[in-house]
């Protein structure tokens, strides 16, 4: 692995992430209706929703605005990525910058050709590919398609608990997918094996 070209590295992880991303959205969207459920396992279900917002169905901000901030985020990653390969950073350290921006990458694809490309998915509806320019929204417009949820926890808070005395909860709630996973396990790797690392070079990443 030591010998194993850095820049190998990189592309490797990054095209593994796309494609296997890729395949799952587009047999979701191709194979079920939009808030149709596959119940895998009782805390582990594939349900098929859509959002046009940040990971984890967040919608903060306007579409359009949100497509061309994750396009311009994707380049500085990108550029970032290619300065620790010349740098001859560690293979670790680029697969987890790697695994951030495939899935960038991902929901980008989702968001700029998706709405091009397929028909609408709505409840009881299937979507199909269609003929570039006949799908259901405009460039950069598209949604992007999650369906990981892992309900894990389910019950009722006790009466006593204030504000939420009571009331249903459920965890884990948020639905997401493939490129949302390497995105958040990318961080988790920074963040626990190379924080020194990142935070030297967001100091000084040109030197």
């Amino acid at each position: 692995m030591r010998n194993f070209p850095k820049g190998a590295t990189a592309i490797i992880v990054v095209l593994l992430i796309i494609v296997i991303d890729q395949i799952i959205k587009i047999w979701v969207k191709t194979n079920m209706a939009l808030y149709e459920s596959i119940e895998i396992a009782s805390w582990f279900k594939i349900y098929f929703v859509e959002n046009n917002g940040m990971a984890f169905g967040i919608e903060v901000i306007g579409k359009l605005f949100l497509s061309l901030f994750r396009i311009v985020a994707v380049g500085f990653i990108g550029y970032y990525l290619y300065l620790l390969v010349k740098k001859n950073f560690t293979h670790g350290y680029i697969a987890s910058i790697a695994l951030i921006l495939a899935g960038a990458i991902g929901n980008i694809i989702d968001s700029v050709f998706y709405g091009e490309i397929f028909t609408a998915s709505y409840p009881g509806h299937v979507a199909s590919m269609v003929p570039f320019g006949n799908g259901y929204s405009s460039w950069l417009h598209g949604k992007v398609v999650d369906m990981f949820y892992f309900p894990l926890i389910e019950g009722t808070f006790p009466q006593w608990l204030p504000i939420w005395g009571g009331e249903d909860f459920l965890f884990f709630r948020p639905i997401f997918n493939f490129a949302d996973s390497a995105i958040t396990i990318g961080i988790a790797l920074l963040l626990i094996f190379y924080r020194k690392t990142l935070t030297e070079t967001m100091q000084k990443p040109n030197e």
